[in-house]
């Protein structure tokens, strides 16, 4: 696949819902589609349907992030970010594909929009990118980038989709990474609580859901530590817990930013790629290790947020290597949050063992099933035991899974349709998972797919797509998947399918 897109600005034409369910051959099901919020009579189900239900009022949605669709990369005041100079870097990105055209959804906003609405999505969550407001990480915003995620929101709103908007998903100012070395410093913490104030000052008075940052775990370790992602570090341990340490910090002070300067009351949390460990079989022993497991293997970000601490177990495992901090470092970290976002895609299978910790996770055989991307290992049960323990543990009352969806290699038909049956697959099988939990009584509150559109994928480029819809990276015409209509019939029974 290459990077190469076209610049054009002219209006692609929208799939209506009918088009959407054609695919799937159910068109007067989601043409009639119902609020996930409607409530369905008991006596029209039977039994198993029953079983299969979500709760009243569960917000279905679907998540993209700012570098992998906008593009226009250098339009309108926009600053660099590190993905902009990653990505420029011989051999770091397949193909050297890059993210300054993408899916163009800086111009093409208000058809994606109606891509969101045709499927019966209720909530979107979407990221701001930080340089298209502060170019150079602080000083003056830049009101044409702020001018973009207010006609954005206003269209959701128009549309009746739930804005969810992330602070940081990965796109940090390029200015701030020559200037103070990024989030090895301390200053890029407080820039971020600058620009957070900023954005909730400027949206808060209709986006009332403000997640902070986006998966911590893996931009400190993968971009400072192993340098496989912007900025493609490779710092020592200690430096790397360093970092770590900062950029939850910037969480902290982003959550005190945030309630400072919003008009009106709103929500506050954070999305992070859980270690979802997961008891290889579920009996007691295995089960109390895996909730062990849980708190431990999380510490450096999920636990100490949670908690407002390092836990003795973290600081006696990293040693000489453990971050430098101060009592009122912690206090902000550990800011009471509203909600948890969980990013669910692996299991981590976890045993009980009866020497210290108490618990092993075990690697993966290699004939374990996965999906094109290498890294992602199938493990349904995930997307039940992920939420538990982060109710059971911390006893969060409001959890979204932020993200959760997988990436294929995957061609259109004759006819012009991806008939994706894989992803479908997958999402019944975990989605039968979070049913599962929340008929626990686990308070998950809504679902985002990860992705509504084939996107950039970071280092691999536009060569693994995750998307419902499928996008011509040459055209950036949209053709909704066969997992579209799918997706589609569970929103609008607010049931499994």
């Amino acid at each position: 696949m290459t990077s190469k897109k076209s610049d054009q600005t002219s209006e692609t034409p929208s799939p209506s819902r009918r088009q959407l369910i054609k695919l799937a051959g159910a068109g007067a099901l989601v043409a009639n589609a119902t609020p996930a919020n409607a409530k369905t009579a008991d006596h029209t189900q039977t039994p198993y349907e029953h079983a299969r239900v979500l709760p009243q009022g569960f917000l279905w949605g679907t998540a993209t992030a700012a570098y992998q669709v906008e593009g226009a990369w250098q339009e309108d005041g926009k600053g660099e970010s590190i993905w902009d100079r990653f990505v420029r870097t011989p051999g770091r990105i397949a193909n050297n594909d890059t993210g300054d055209v993408a899916l163009d959804h800086y111009r093409r906003y208000k058809d994606d929009v109606q891509l969101m609405k045709g499927l019966g999505a209720r909530g979107y969550r979407f990221s701001i990118s930080w340089p298209r407001i502060f170019p150079e990480g602080t000083g003056q915003a830049n009101a044409k980038g702020l001018g973009f995620y207010d006609r954005l929101v206003d269209e959701l709103l128009a549309n009746d989709i739930v804005p969810f908007a992330t602070l940081y998903h990965w796109d940090l100012p390029q200015a701030l990474q020559d200037r103070v070395g990024g989030w090895q410093s301390r200053d890029t913490a407080k820039a971020f609580a600058d620009y957070a104030g900023l954005i909730a000052g400027k949206l808060g008075d209709r986006v009332k859901h403000f997640f902070t940052l986006n998966e911590p775990r893996i931009f400190v370790d993968l971009g400072h530590g192993s340098g496989e992602m912007a900025p493609g570090l490779k710092l020592p341990p200690a430096q790397v817990n360093q970092v770590r340490h900062h950029v939850i910090l910037a969480h902290g002070l982003g959550v005190q930013a945030i309630r400072a300067h919003a008009p009106h009351d709103v929500k506050v949390g954070f999305a992070e790629n859980i270690a979802a460990t997961v008891p290889v079989i579920e009996t007691p022993e295995h089960i109390a290790a895996a909730e062990r497991a849980a708190r431990d293997v999380n510490a450096g970000t999920l636990t100490a947020i949670l908690e407002g601490r390092y836990t003795d177990g973290y600081l006696a495992w990293t040693g000489a290597d453990a971050p430098k901090f101060t009592a009122e470092d912690m206090r902000a970290i550990g800011s009471p949050v509203d909600f948890v976002g969980l990013n669910v895609y692996v299991p981590a299978y976890v045993r009980a063992i009866d020497t210290a910790p108490g618990f092993e996770v075990l690697p993966f055989t290699k004939s374990h099933p996965r999906t094109v991307s290498p890294w992602h290992f199938i493990g349904p049960e995930a997307l039940y035991w992920a939420p538990r323990h982060v109710h059971k543990i911390w006893n969060v009352k409001d959890i979204y899974i932020s993200e959760n969806g997988c990436g294929a290699a995957e061609e259109p038909a004759a006819d012009g349709v991806v008939y994706d049956s894989d992803r479908i697959m997958y999402l019944r099988s975990y989605l039968e998972m979070l049913q599962r939990a929340t008929a626990e009584g686990i308070p998950v509150r809504g679902h985002f797919l990860w992705s509504l559109f084939d996107n950039f994928e970071w280092t691999a480029g536009y060569g693994i797509r995750f998307g419902l819809i499928h996008v011509d990276y040459a055209t950036q015409k949209r053709t909704p998947k066969l997992s579209a209509a799918y997706y589609a019939d569970i929103i609008k029974r607010n049931m499994l399918t």
